[in-house]
């Protein structure tokens, strides 16, 4: 039994086909077939579904249960060799980061100071959503996930708050809202308004806080990208809804400006989360320790919002669930 053929099987399993595993293992398909044939009879059992033909068309029951331990032993064979690199303060490999898209500004903040201090070692960021990122954290995919620690359940114990993410209202820059600096949703329901597509999970939150104000927005333009929204803000009358720390991370845009969402605020904690286990893999940890530094130094609050860095914490908010 040999680290190869439980590449062979994770490639197979995740790739979905025979060919495309072998390739991305960087061996010839009969190879990657031998390799996975022997580990079955190391082991007495089928690993995948026979049907017609040579295609893939799944794991067994057993086969399911092999590919997760070998992600597994996969997973802590590669956090070996991280640990060994990092005692002699040359970390290499990949730290692969996932997180919500409303978080994507924020992730570059996290990492400039992790590249600084490792730079060998290569990021990985992928965005999605709740459930992509709890399976990116049980079959070992993802080190560390980015998300609302008050809205999932993603059977990892360990988790460092981040920030709190509030919504405001990104309105054109005319005077209209000349000398504001806070909208109700009541009033936001009115104006013409650009929203993220139903299935996104900020549109959720925000159309929980419409309904509690008992308003239906009104919408006129649907998109899955919050940038896309913003240009239509910067360019035409309508409006959109935005996570707050927009406003510095990453900026503006030309003729726009931001109103607080109030009555409600709505709020959610947003944080860090890794996997549990007996050992923290050392990618995880040495991102974990930076990011821990930035937080007691105020370095991520400066960064997210300089004119409250420093200053008093206000009572948090009711969270809009």
């Amino acid at each position: 039994m040999f680290f190869r053929q439980f590449r062979y099987l994770v490639a197979v399993a995740e790739e979905g086909h025979f060919g495309r595993a072998a390739q991305k293992c960087n061996v010839t398909q009969p190879t990657l077939s031998s390799g996975i044939k022997l580990l079955e009879m190391e082991l007495g059992v089928p690993i995948f579904l026979r049907g017609r033909g040579q295609g893939f068309h799944g794991l067994t029951p057993e086969g399911d249960r092999v590919a997760k331990w070998a992600r597994s032993v996969l997973a802590h064979c590669d956090a070996m060799c991280e640990e060994v690199a990092l005692m002699q303060d040359n970390l290499k490999g990949r730290l692969r980061i996932g997180a919500m898209a409303t978080m994507s500004p924020v992730v570059p903040v996290l990492l400039k100071p992790f590249r600084d201090r490792h730079p060998g070692a290569r990021l990985d960021v992928c965005f999605g959503g709740i459930d992509a990122l709890k399976v990116g954290l049980n079959n070992f995919s993802l080190d560390v996930v980015m998300t609302y620690l008050n809205k999932v359940d993603l059977e990892a114990k360990n988790s460092l708050p981040l920030y709190t993410e509030r919504l405001g209202l990104l309105v054109p820059d005319t005077p209209r809202f000349l000398g504001r600096s806070e909208i109700s949703w009541e009033e936001a329901a009115q104006l013409p308004l650009a929203l993220l597509h139903d299935v996104m999970h900020l549109r959720h939150v925000v159309d929980q806080a419409f309904a509690k104000v008992g308003c239906t927005p009104n919408i006129r333009v649907e998109s899955e990208s919050i940038l896309h929204l913003m240009f239509h803000v910067q360019y035409t009358e309508l409006c959109t809804v935005i996570p707050t720390h927009f406003k510095h991370t990453p900026g503006l845009h030309e003729g726009t400006r931001l109103l607080e969402l109030v009555e409600p605020v709505v709020a959610h904690e947003v944080g860090l989360l890794w996997g549990e286990g007996d050992v923290m893999m050392p990618m995880a940890n040495a991102f974990v320790k930076i990011v821990r530094e930035m937080i007691k130094t105020n370095e991520l609050a400066q960064r997210l919002a300089p004119e409250t860095a420093g200053q008093p914490r206000e009572k948090e908010p009711a969270h809009v669930d």
